[in-house]
């Protein structure tokens, strides 16, 4: 509404006079409607009185036959403001007298011609005219004679002059009424309307400028509600204040931690373009910091690094979770040094169910990972030792038996039937030092390179290897191979493999216990990928869940000092190298449940492992 006033004090004066005027002429109609009613009636009662009083006066003129004061009392009636016209007929309706006008001009009317037809008595009858005009009529008599009927009209404008009156001095008194209010009001709106001016003025200073406080504190000029509100705003805005202080001092705290932080920082939106980074991540990435904002990684970035970092946000866009220590390789380009980050990714929300960002955390390990490496290699080694001393206390036995041997042939120089089956007892352990010996040599002597290996000679031979430290033990072995299987593998970081997970099942059960080792092929469940399955099943302690969970930690042991801790964490590394899994179930004795531990190996058979070994690392591999 255009014409609707925009201020508070224009709208409450315009309000109360639109309401007092609505009133105003509501009450005028209402009195108006009375006064016409009371007129009416109070037009009924005179025009009664005043026919009866002419024809009072007409009965003496007859009685006195003086028609000159019948005449005379008709024209004073009829000059009565309140009288349009006062007359005299005859009983037949003929005029005689007449106040305004002359007798022979003036007629009855049709309505006063009907009222006389049927008019009887001697009472006054007061009955309606057209326009609103009121009329009485009643008879003349001398003695019993009727001798005519004297008629008084009622002048409507006079009735009209009244009502009039009456209103033009309600109209007066509303008019003066309604202009007390407004200065009234006027007076009110100020005590109202100048703290909210006030209170205006601190807003809009507040909205232009909401880091300046030059027009603050408001004054308060009233002591009333008005007075507390205007208090409790400038007690607001200098709480404002002091968050916006300490809220600058965080966001300074935060900026500085985040330039100055060892580790790289990127922010990205949904489209997956940088928001911000730190000078870290661009020291990381070789880039500047102003070159990363608004490109995306695919735009700066080497394809294989784009992808996983492309992966990792989408990945903390889907779940709205966190996505913790992720693995990023690569090759610097001018150096081809190959570097390791450990990336994890979370969600920035702006609102509780919306996530507007995703954070970016990476940590260049690449010194960890090549301490890793140099670690693996150390536990290979430390593996090979382990190995050769088991072969070492293999070879005790065959030799003593041999000494023996040699020392009954010595003794007895002819050779009759008992020696020559101690000489075949001598050749059938020189046969097995042999064969134990070339079982060592081609556990250490593994090609660099991968190639088709057979599972079930590597499972065969390490269980050899083993053989006789399960035997003093007594513990059942149970195999189930299929010597048919290839897979293409590292046969060698392989056998290193299942050494520990072989000798790791014989330290964990105790003397009759029972180890099963089984071969099958497998495909992997998420993509139906061919491969192999190693199951290594023992019914030794088991391990309680808190154990599970920390088994393939580095340097995490229960074996105290007879281990590194090293064995499955190294087992784990390979195995992701080769793309596969290793998977373990586990139980401790409690109650009636037996314990022991399941190790599920699956190893794809993937021809693309070598493209997937850089040739620098083959290379080092062959010289080592």
């Amino acid at each position: 509404m255009r014409w609707w006033p925009r201020s508070l004090r224009w709208q409450m004066l315009l309000s109360l006079v639109l309401l007092e005027a609505l009133s105003i002429g509501l009450f005028a109609m209402f009195l108006t409607h009375m006064e016409n009613r009371d007129m009416r009636d109070r037009d009924r009662q005179r025009l009664d009185h005043q026919v009866t009083d002419l024809c009072v006066d007409a009965e003496e003129a007859f009685q006195d036959q003086h028609p000159d004061f019948l005449a005379a009392a008709v024209r004073m009636v009829g000059g009565a403001p309140s009288v349009l016209r006062a007359k005299i007929t005859d009983p037949d309706g003929k005029m005689l007298y007449v106040s305004a006008g002359e007798a022979g001009q003036v007629r009855l009317d049709p309505v006063e011609r009907s009222v006389l037809g049927r008019y009887t008595g001697h009472v006054p009858r007061v009955f309606s005219l057209a326009d609103g005009r009121w009329e009485a009529v009643k008879p003349i008599y001398f003695g019993y004679q009727l001798r005519g009927y004297s008629w008084i009209e009622s002048n409507p404008l006079w009735d009209d002059e009244q009502v009039f009156d009456t209103v033009r001095a309600t109209l007066i008194f509303g008019s003066i009424w309604i202009i007390a209010s407004f200065v009234l009001v006027w007076l009110m709106s100020l005590l109202i309307t100048r703290p909210l001016a006030v209170l205006h003025h601190g807003t809009r200073a507040l909205a232009v400028h909401p880091e300046s406080s030059t027009a603050f504190p408001l004054p308060v000029t009233v002591e009333n509600e008005f007075g507390e509100l205007i208090a409790a705003f400038n007690s607001m805005v200098a709480s404002i204040e002091v968050q916006r202080a300490g809220l600058h001092d965080t966001l300074s705290l935060l900026d500085s931690l985040l330039a100055n932080a060892p580790i790289g920082f990127a922010f990205f939106d949904r489209s997956g373009r940088f928001v911000r980074v730190n000078q870290v991540f661009a020291s990381l990435t070789g880039i500047s910091i102003g070159a990363h904002l608004g490109r995306t990684p695919a735009e700066l970035l080497n394809p294989e690094v784009a992808a996983q970092f492309d992966e990792a946000l989408q990945r903390a866009f889907a779940s709205q979770g966190p996505v913790a220590d992720m693995e990023f390789r690569g090759r610097y380009p001018e150096s081809q040094i190959s570097w390791t980050w450990l990336v994890s990714a979370y969600p920035v929300r702006t609102l509780p169910e919306q996530v507007r960002w995703v954070g970016i955390v990476v940590r260049d390990v690449t010194e960890r990972a090549r301490a890793e490496e140099a670690l693996r290699r150390s536990e290979k080694l430390a593996a090979t030792g382990r190995l050769a001393a088991s072969i070492a206390h293999e070879i005790n036995n065959p030799l003593e038996g041999l000494t023996n041997l040699l020392y009954l042939l010595r003794a007895h120089c002819s050779l009759n039937g008992s020696a020559l089956e101690y000489a075949s007892m001598a050749e059938h352990e020189a046969r097995r030092i042999s064969e134990i010996a070339q079982k060592t040599l081609r556990f250490y002597r593994q090609s660099t390179l991968p190639g088709r290996a057979h599972p079930a000679e590597m499972i065969d031979s390490m269980l050899d290897l083993y053989k006789t430290r399960m035997h003093t033990l007594n513990i059942a072995l149970e195999r189930k191979l299929d010597p048919d299987l290839t897979v293409f593998c590292f046969e060698g970081e392989i056998r290193q493999v299942l050494a520990n997970l072989i000798g790791n099942a014989i330290d964990a059960t105790s003397a009759g216990g029972r180890i099963v080792v089984r071969l099958r092929a497998a495909h992997r469940g998420s993509s139906g990928e061919p491969g192999v399955l190693i199951t290594v099943v023992d019914s030794g302690v088991g391990m309680t869940p808190d154990v599970r969970a920390r088994i393939f930690e580095p340097f995490f042991t229960t074996k105290d000092a007879t281990g590194t801790g090293l064995g499955l964490w190294v087992s784990q590394e390979i195995v992701a190298k080769h793309r596969g899994e290793l998977r373990v179930r586990s139980r401790a004795a409690s109650g009636p449940h037996r314990s022991g531990s399941v190790f599920q190996l699956f190893l794809p058979d993937d021809e693309s492992l070598a493209a997937h070994t850089p040739a620098a690392e083959q290379v080092e591999l062959q010289n080592s």
